[in-house]
Parts: C-alpha cells; structure tokens; sequence
C-alpha cells in the first residue's frame, strides 16, 4: 500500500515536547490584530474547502461543515454507511482540497498492524536494520472499511490517533501535521465486519452518516459525473501549513466559563441517562469542546456560543454510547439519546454565557454569528 501521488506540500513534523504531548506549539497568535487576521483567513479558507467538498459531494447539507470542523479541531473522522453513497469521495474530495499527502489503507480480515505502522527491514549490505514506514506517515489517512479487519489491526492506529506517534520495535516515530484519520465503516450488522471495539470509536471525534441523496441532487451527480470523474478535477484550495496555522488559532478562541460548564452538563447526562449502559467520557467533554470553538472560528467568531456546542453535540457524542438492551430493542438510537439530553439540559443565559473574552485578552469585540 502507497500513498496516493499528491502535490509535495507535506507540514512539517511534530516537535515531541512534554507539555504539549508531541505537538508543534502554537504559534503565537496573541494580540486582537493578529486573531482578527487569522479568523477572516479560516473563513475564507474554510468556505473554499467546503465549497470544494460539496462540488463532489453534493446534497449532504451539513457534511462538509462537521468535516472542516474536525480537520481545524485536529481530530479525526469516523463515516459510516451502507457502500455506494460517497463515504471514501467525501475522505478524498477533503484531502485533496488541502493539498497533503495522502494515504489510502483497504482494510481487510488479513491486514497485519505492520501493514499500517510500517517495518523494520534487515539490509544484509548494511547489516543494520532500515525503517520503511507505512501509510500512517501521511497527513490524511483514509481508513477504507476499517471495520473488516481484526481488531487487532484495528487497535494499531490507537496511539497514532491519540498521541501523534507510533512506536516500533521500541522506537518512537513522530507522525507528521496536519494528521487526519478518516475511516469508513459499513453498518455491523452487514457480513464480514468486526465491530469497533469502544477505545476506537472513543479516539473518532465525530461520526457522520452520509445517507443517500435527495432526488434532484443524485440526478445532478449523475449528469455531473456522466463524462468525468469530478475527484480528477479537483484543485487544492488550500495547504497543510496553513491548515495547522489555523488549528493553532483555532485553540485561542474563548470559551466562557458557563459555556464549558454547557458542555459538561451534556456529557455528564449521558452518563446517568437510564436507556444507556455506557455514557460519554471526559475525552468527549475536550473533543466537543475543541469541535464547538472551530465551528466558531469558521463563523469568523472569536468566542464560542452555546449553539456551535448543540449542532456538534449528535456527532460528537453519539458514537460513544452503548445503549442498554431495552433501549435497543425499543428501538432507540444513540443519536435519539442525544437529542433529547439537549433539549432537556439548560442553556446557559445571560451575558456571561455569549460575551466575547474579558478585556486584556488576545480577542477583539465580537461580531456576531
């Protein structure tokens, strides 16, 4: 397995350091100038790449949003969905707006965690041993069917995902950034699967479904892709370097203090809601966080609003949750649960809860949504 031939753009490496966790420091985006800047370019940037998304991707409202959010959060993506309605389209059309280099790994029952990670391979005319890393070494993976392979091979991309690095043979190897994992996944219930274990879904900061097109939008993909492949047509937008610009910038939007306590009450209500056996953890509580202050820096707003945490809250959250056996012979989905903890929690009102950062800080006055 190789990467698929890109344009050579690839970020620069992490800076292994112990109190960012293996990542590159944020640069410095201190200042009202400098932020002012760096959100009007997340805008502008962000609109190209969905645009770009939903000219291969069409009639899927909301895709390309959730998308984009998780690539600026530095996250990584679960798809699922029956085959044929655009799971792999949708991880391609994404990495190739961004300009980076991309790895494609077919997941099957005989895949070997080696064939992720990569090998160490003995050279006899050296008599030493040479690293060939694998396709985990791009910016954006796309992990096709991930759930046909064993879990053990699966198990392989927990510290990639988690940490930005894999280890082998004792040695630590230090992924690049940007790191997007997009794995596609169809439905366990169809042959030949295995379902993913819970601390893989967990590392997944959102789960989309793709669904199957309206009408007029399947009629305007056929007529579009009739004669051509649009995925072949589809120029870069935009770059990896910038992509972690903005992920720095991203991390600097506020977040009020009753709009995390928001964030709080949600997770901790799936884990006392009596239809669920298993609720969310306290990674999800940081991961929808995260997610809300990049909805909020792609609306060109400097502080989050509790509405960027309640669109994010199905996607984020859903996945994570094993229903009890009653809920899920009554037919309740996880996604059901979830909406019905967000309309039942309270929203956090009042100034405190929507006004920009306190005076003296890195943010400028608010502009509104």
């Amino acid at each position: 397995m190789h990467p698929e031939p890109v344009s050579p753009t690839l970020a620069g490496a992490r800076t292994e350091t112990e109190d960012t966790g293996g990542r590159t420091p944020p640069r410095d985006t201190a200042g009202p100038d400098a932020l002012a800047r760096g959100l009007d370019e997340i805008v502008a940037a962000t609109t190209r790449v969905r645009a770009a998304i939903d000219s291969v991707v069409s009639g899927r409202t909301g895709l390309a949003e959730v998308t984009v959010a998780v690539l600026l959060a530095e996250g990584h993506l679960l798809i699922e969905d029956v085959p044929g309605v655009g799971k792999t389209t949708l991880a391609k059309a994404l990495a190739r707006s961004i300009d980076c280099r991309v790895g494609r790994i077919q997941f099957t029952p005989d895949l070997l965690p080696s064939d992720l990670t990569g090998v160490n391979i003995f050279r006899t005319a050296t008599h030493d041993f040479e690293f060939r890393p694998g396709p985990v070494f791009n910016n954006v993976v796309i992990g096709d069917e991930i759930n046909r392979a064993s879990p053990k091979t699966q198990s392989a991309l927990l510290e990639c995902m988690e940490e930005g690095q894999t280890t082998i043979d004792g040695t630590s190897h230090t992924l690049p950034r940007p790191f997007l994992v997009v794995a596609t996944q169809n439905p366990v219930e169809m042959e030949g699967t295995y379902p993913l274990p819970e601390a893989q879904r967990d590392r997944f900061m959102a789960r989309l479904t793709v669904g199957y097109p309206e009408n007029d939008a399947e009629l305007q993909m056929l007529d579009r892709q009739e004669t051509a492949d649009p995925l072949a047509h589809l120029s870069p937008v935009t770059t990896g370097d910038d992509m972690v610009r903005y992920a720095d910038i991203v991390r600097a939007v506020y977040a009020a203090g009753p709009v995390k306590q928001y964030v709080l009450d949600l997770v901790g209500a799936t884990r006392l809601h009596d239809g669920l056996r298993l609720g969310a953890s306290p990674r999800a509580s940081l991961q929808l966080l995260r997610a809300a202050k990049a909805s909020a820096a792609m609306a060109g707003r400097e502080h989050v609003l509790p509405d960027d945490v309640q669109t994010l809250a199905v996607p984020v959250l859903a996945h994570r949750l094993i229903l009890s056996t009653e809920s899920r012979l009554g037919g309740v989905t996880p996604e059901r649960v979830i909406e019905e903890i967000v309309q039942r929690t309270p929203v956090p009102g009042g100034r405190a809860a929507s006004a920009p950062p306190p005076a003296g800080s890195f943010a400028r006055p608010a502009r509104g949504r």
